[in-house]
Protein backbone atom coordinates (compact mmCIF):
# COMPACT_ATOMS: atom_id res chain seq x y z
CA UNK A 1 0.00 0.00 0.00
CA UNK A 2 1.38 3.35 -1.03
CA UNK A 3 1.98 5.91 1.67
CA UNK A 4 -0.29 8.97 1.56
CA UNK A 5 1.74 12.04 0.58
CA UNK A 6 0.31 14.82 2.73
CA UNK A 7 2.52 17.54 1.20
CA UNK A 8 1.46 16.77 -2.37
CA UNK A 9 -2.20 16.71 -1.33
CA UNK A 10 -1.94 20.14 0.30
CA UNK A 11 -0.20 21.56 -2.77
CA UNK A 12 -2.94 20.19 -5.04
CA UNK A 13 -5.64 21.64 -2.78
CA UNK A 14 -4.02 25.08 -2.88
CA UNK A 15 -3.83 25.00 -6.67
CA UNK A 16 -7.50 24.03 -6.98
CA UNK A 17 -8.61 26.81 -4.63
CA UNK A 18 -6.54 29.34 -6.56
CA UNK A 19 -8.20 28.54 -9.90
CA UNK A 20 -10.62 31.22 -11.15
CA UNK A 21 -14.22 30.29 -10.42
CA UNK A 22 -16.31 29.18 -13.40
CA UNK A 23 -13.61 29.98 -15.97
CA UNK A 24 -14.06 33.73 -15.63
CA UNK A 25 -12.37 35.80 -18.33
CA UNK A 26 -11.06 39.34 -18.32
CA UNK A 27 -13.15 41.90 -20.24
CA UNK A 28 -11.00 44.90 -19.41
CA UNK A 29 -9.27 46.82 -22.19
CA UNK A 30 -9.78 49.28 -25.02
CA UNK A 31 -12.56 48.13 -27.33
CA UNK A 32 -13.27 49.54 -30.82
CA UNK A 33 -16.84 49.22 -32.05
CA UNK A 34 -17.52 46.96 -35.04
CA UNK A 35 -20.42 48.15 -37.19
CA UNK A 36 -20.99 45.23 -39.55
CA UNK A 37 -24.41 44.64 -37.94
CA UNK A 38 -27.23 47.20 -38.34
CA UNK A 39 -24.71 49.73 -39.63
CA UNK A 40 -27.23 52.12 -41.20
CA UNK A 41 -29.38 52.24 -38.10
CA UNK A 42 -26.47 52.70 -35.74
CA UNK A 43 -24.45 55.43 -37.47
CA UNK A 44 -26.48 57.65 -39.81
CA UNK A 45 -29.49 56.57 -37.78
CA UNK A 46 -32.94 55.18 -38.59
CA UNK A 47 -35.45 57.10 -40.68
CA UNK A 48 -38.62 58.63 -39.34
CA UNK A 49 -41.46 56.12 -38.88
CA UNK A 50 -39.11 53.14 -39.27
CA UNK A 51 -40.40 50.97 -36.45
CA UNK A 52 -40.40 47.53 -38.09
CA UNK A 53 -38.88 44.73 -36.08
CA UNK A 54 -39.62 46.33 -32.71
CA UNK A 55 -42.36 44.79 -30.51
CA UNK A 56 -43.88 48.14 -29.55
CA UNK A 57 -47.24 48.73 -27.91
CA UNK A 58 -49.89 51.07 -29.30
CA UNK A 59 -48.87 53.63 -26.66
CA UNK A 60 -45.27 53.50 -27.90
CA UNK A 61 -46.40 53.91 -31.51
CA UNK A 62 -48.50 56.97 -30.72
CA UNK A 63 -45.68 58.55 -28.77
CA UNK A 64 -43.14 57.81 -31.51
CA UNK A 65 -45.39 59.41 -34.14
CA UNK A 66 -45.51 62.60 -32.05
CA UNK A 67 -41.70 62.84 -31.90
CA UNK A 68 -39.88 65.51 -33.91
CA UNK A 69 -36.12 65.33 -34.60
CA UNK A 70 -35.98 69.07 -33.86
CA UNK A 71 -36.29 68.09 -30.20
CA UNK A 72 -32.57 67.32 -30.30
CA UNK A 73 -31.80 70.96 -31.10
CA UNK A 74 -33.03 72.12 -27.68
CA UNK A 75 -30.07 73.03 -25.44
CA UNK A 76 -31.28 70.73 -22.66
CA UNK A 77 -31.19 67.77 -25.07
CA UNK A 78 -27.87 68.44 -26.80
CA UNK A 79 -25.48 66.95 -24.25
CA UNK A 80 -27.49 64.14 -22.70
CA UNK A 81 -25.91 60.70 -23.08
CA UNK A 82 -27.51 57.60 -24.52
CA UNK A 83 -29.00 55.42 -21.77
CA UNK A 84 -27.04 52.26 -21.05
CA UNK A 85 -29.42 49.97 -22.94
CA UNK A 86 -28.83 52.02 -26.12
CA UNK A 87 -25.32 53.44 -25.62
CA UNK A 88 -23.57 50.55 -27.34
CA UNK A 89 -25.60 51.14 -30.53
CA UNK A 90 -23.99 54.48 -31.39
CA UNK A 91 -20.32 55.52 -31.73
CA UNK A 92 -19.49 53.13 -28.93
CA UNK A 93 -15.72 52.84 -28.69
CA UNK A 94 -15.39 51.74 -25.10
CA UNK A 95 -12.95 51.36 -22.24
CA UNK A 96 -13.54 48.67 -19.60
CA UNK A 97 -11.55 48.52 -16.39
CA UNK A 98 -11.72 46.53 -13.18
CA UNK A 99 -12.07 47.70 -9.59
CA UNK A 100 -10.21 45.31 -7.30
CA UNK A 101 -10.27 45.16 -3.50
CA UNK A 102 -6.68 45.88 -2.48
CA UNK A 103 -6.81 43.52 0.51
CA UNK A 104 -8.71 40.50 -0.82
CA UNK A 105 -7.85 41.02 -4.50
CA UNK A 106 -11.46 40.16 -5.30
CA UNK A 107 -13.28 41.83 -8.19
CA UNK A 108 -15.64 44.52 -6.88
CA UNK A 109 -16.89 45.99 -10.14
CA UNK A 110 -16.34 46.56 -13.81
CA UNK A 111 -16.46 50.16 -15.02
CA UNK A 112 -17.11 51.30 -18.58
CA UNK A 113 -16.72 54.56 -20.45
CA UNK A 114 -18.07 55.11 -23.97
CA UNK A 115 -16.62 57.78 -26.21
CA UNK A 116 -19.91 59.35 -27.41
CA UNK A 117 -21.19 61.74 -24.70
CA UNK A 118 -18.77 60.03 -22.24
CA UNK A 119 -21.24 57.99 -20.15
CA UNK A 120 -19.55 56.06 -17.34
CA UNK A 121 -21.18 53.01 -15.88
CA UNK A 122 -20.55 50.67 -12.95
CA UNK A 123 -21.38 46.96 -13.03
CA UNK A 124 -21.22 45.71 -9.45
CA UNK A 125 -19.72 42.22 -9.11
CA UNK A 126 -19.68 41.88 -5.31
CA UNK A 127 -23.12 40.35 -4.83
CA UNK A 128 -24.91 43.49 -3.63
CA UNK A 129 -28.69 43.81 -4.04
CA UNK A 130 -30.48 46.26 -6.29
CA UNK A 131 -31.89 49.32 -4.48
CA UNK A 132 -35.63 49.71 -3.75
CA UNK A 133 -37.99 50.90 -6.48
CA UNK A 134 -38.09 54.48 -5.18
CA UNK A 135 -34.29 54.93 -5.48
CA UNK A 136 -33.00 57.40 -8.07
CA UNK A 137 -33.20 56.48 -11.75
CA UNK A 138 -30.25 57.50 -13.92
CA UNK A 139 -29.14 57.30 -17.56
CA UNK A 140 -26.95 54.28 -16.79
CA UNK A 141 -29.22 52.66 -14.21
CA UNK A 142 -28.06 50.26 -11.50
CA UNK A 143 -26.22 47.18 -12.78
CA UNK A 144 -25.09 43.97 -11.11
CA UNK A 145 -23.23 41.12 -12.76
CA UNK A 146 -22.35 37.48 -12.24
CA UNK A 147 -20.58 34.79 -14.21
CA UNK A 148 -22.25 31.88 -15.95
CA UNK A 149 -19.21 29.94 -17.06
CA UNK A 150 -17.17 32.35 -19.19
CA UNK A 151 -20.18 34.61 -19.89
CA UNK A 152 -20.73 37.80 -17.91
CA UNK A 153 -24.47 38.26 -17.24
CA UNK A 154 -25.58 41.75 -16.18
CA UNK A 155 -28.99 42.91 -14.91
CA UNK A 156 -29.82 46.63 -15.00
CA UNK A 157 -32.71 48.44 -13.29
CA UNK A 158 -33.49 52.04 -12.24
CA UNK A 159 -33.22 53.59 -15.70
CA UNK A 160 -34.42 57.03 -16.64
CA UNK A 161 -36.97 57.11 -19.42
CA UNK A 162 -35.08 56.67 -22.69
CA UNK A 163 -35.50 55.34 -26.21
CA UNK A 164 -35.52 51.98 -27.96
CA UNK A 165 -34.56 53.49 -31.29
CA UNK A 166 -33.13 56.89 -32.17
CA UNK A 167 -36.23 58.05 -34.05
CA UNK A 168 -38.65 58.60 -31.21
CA UNK A 169 -39.51 55.03 -30.18
CA UNK A 170 -39.71 55.36 -26.38
CA UNK A 171 -38.51 53.14 -23.55
CA UNK A 172 -40.08 53.68 -20.12
CA UNK A 173 -38.48 54.08 -16.71
CA UNK A 174 -40.07 50.78 -15.65
CA UNK A 175 -37.92 48.86 -18.12
CA UNK A 176 -35.14 46.46 -17.13
CA UNK A 177 -32.58 44.79 -19.31
CA UNK A 178 -30.20 41.86 -19.22
CA UNK A 179 -26.85 41.65 -21.02
CA UNK A 180 -24.65 38.69 -21.90
CA UNK A 181 -21.01 39.49 -22.68
CA UNK A 182 -18.99 36.88 -24.60
CA UNK A 183 -15.29 37.22 -25.34
CA UNK A 184 -13.61 35.16 -28.05
CA UNK A 185 -9.93 36.12 -28.18
CA UNK A 186 -9.93 39.76 -29.40
CA UNK A 187 -13.65 39.95 -30.18
CA UNK A 188 -16.38 40.76 -27.64
CA UNK A 189 -20.09 40.30 -28.29
CA UNK A 190 -22.89 41.80 -26.22
CA UNK A 191 -26.48 40.52 -26.29
CA UNK A 192 -28.99 43.04 -24.89
CA UNK A 193 -32.51 41.90 -23.89
CA UNK A 194 -34.87 44.74 -22.92
CA UNK A 195 -38.17 44.14 -21.12
CA UNK A 196 -40.53 47.11 -20.84
CA UNK A 197 -44.06 46.62 -19.45
CA UNK A 198 -45.17 49.99 -20.83
CA UNK A 199 -43.82 50.21 -24.38
CA UNK A 200 -42.93 46.63 -25.40
CA UNK A 201 -45.16 43.57 -25.75
CA UNK A 202 -42.22 41.15 -25.95
CA UNK A 203 -38.50 41.26 -25.09
CA UNK A 204 -36.50 43.40 -27.53
CA UNK A 205 -33.16 41.76 -28.38
CA UNK A 206 -30.09 43.32 -30.04
CA UNK A 207 -26.43 42.35 -30.37
CA UNK A 208 -23.29 44.47 -30.66
CA UNK A 209 -19.62 43.68 -31.26
CA UNK A 210 -16.22 45.16 -30.45
CA UNK A 211 -12.62 44.35 -31.36
CA UNK A 212 -9.73 44.95 -28.95
CA UNK A 213 -7.66 47.98 -29.98
CA UNK A 214 -4.33 48.39 -28.19
CA UNK A 215 -3.79 51.83 -29.76
CA UNK A 216 -7.16 53.32 -28.85
CA UNK A 217 -7.23 56.53 -26.85
CA UNK A 218 -10.62 57.85 -25.70
CA UNK A 219 -10.34 61.65 -25.44
CA UNK A 220 -12.28 63.92 -23.09
CA UNK A 221 -15.78 64.70 -24.32
CA UNK A 222 -16.44 68.42 -24.15
CA UNK A 223 -20.04 69.32 -24.93
CA UNK A 224 -21.22 72.93 -25.06
CA UNK A 225 -24.85 73.80 -25.67
CA UNK A 226 -25.75 76.38 -28.31
CA UNK A 227 -28.91 77.89 -29.75
CA UNK A 228 -29.40 75.99 -32.99
CA UNK A 229 -32.90 77.25 -33.82
CA UNK A 230 -34.57 80.39 -32.51
CA UNK A 231 -37.95 79.54 -31.05
CA UNK A 232 -40.22 80.91 -28.32
CA UNK A 233 -39.13 80.03 -24.80
CA UNK A 234 -40.79 76.86 -23.59
CA UNK A 235 -41.71 75.58 -27.04
CA UNK A 236 -41.08 71.84 -27.44
CA UNK A 237 -40.98 70.47 -31.02
CA UNK A 238 -43.58 67.74 -31.60
CA UNK A 239 -46.31 66.55 -33.96
CA UNK A 240 -49.97 66.41 -32.99
CA UNK A 241 -51.88 63.18 -33.71
CA UNK A 242 -52.33 62.68 -37.44
CA UNK A 243 -49.98 65.55 -38.36
CA UNK A 244 -46.60 63.83 -38.71
CA UNK A 245 -45.44 64.88 -42.22
CA UNK A 246 -43.03 61.92 -42.44
CA UNK A 247 -45.67 59.27 -41.79
CA UNK A 248 -45.38 57.56 -45.20
CA UNK A 249 -41.93 58.70 -46.34
CA UNK A 250 -39.97 55.58 -45.30
CA UNK A 251 -42.66 53.17 -46.48
CA UNK A 252 -42.94 54.81 -49.89
CA UNK A 253 -39.17 55.08 -50.40
CA UNK A 254 -38.69 51.32 -49.97
CA UNK A 255 -42.14 50.19 -51.16
CA UNK A 256 -43.03 48.74 -47.76
CA UNK A 257 -46.52 48.22 -46.29
CA UNK A 258 -47.55 50.77 -43.67
CA UNK A 259 -48.66 48.09 -41.23
CA UNK A 260 -45.09 46.80 -41.37
CA UNK A 261 -43.16 50.03 -40.81
CA UNK A 262 -45.42 50.92 -37.88
CA UNK A 263 -43.88 48.04 -35.94
CA UNK A 264 -45.28 45.59 -33.45
CA UNK A 265 -44.24 42.11 -32.34
CA UNK A 266 -45.63 40.52 -35.50
CA UNK A 267 -43.11 42.44 -37.64
CA UNK A 268 -40.19 40.64 -35.95
CA UNK A 269 -40.98 37.27 -37.50
CA UNK A 270 -40.53 35.86 -41.03
CA UNK A 271 -44.21 34.88 -41.08
CA UNK A 272 -45.15 38.57 -41.34
CA UNK A 273 -43.44 38.85 -44.74
CA UNK A 274 -45.12 35.68 -45.94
Amino acid sequence: MKKFNHSKFCLLLILVIALPAQAQIDLSGEWAAVFHEDSDERRPGPEMVEYQGIPITEAARRRALSWSPSLLTLPEHQCKPHPSDYGSRGPSNMRIWKEINSESQQLIAYHTRIRWQAPERTIWMDGRDHPPEYAAHTWQGFSTGHWEGSILVVRTTHLKQGWARRNGVPRSDLAEFTEHFFRHDNIMTQVVIVNDPVYLTEPFIRTNNWRIDLTQQIPPYLCETVTEIDRPQGEVPHYLPGQNPFLREHAERYNLPMDGVLGGAETMYPSFVE
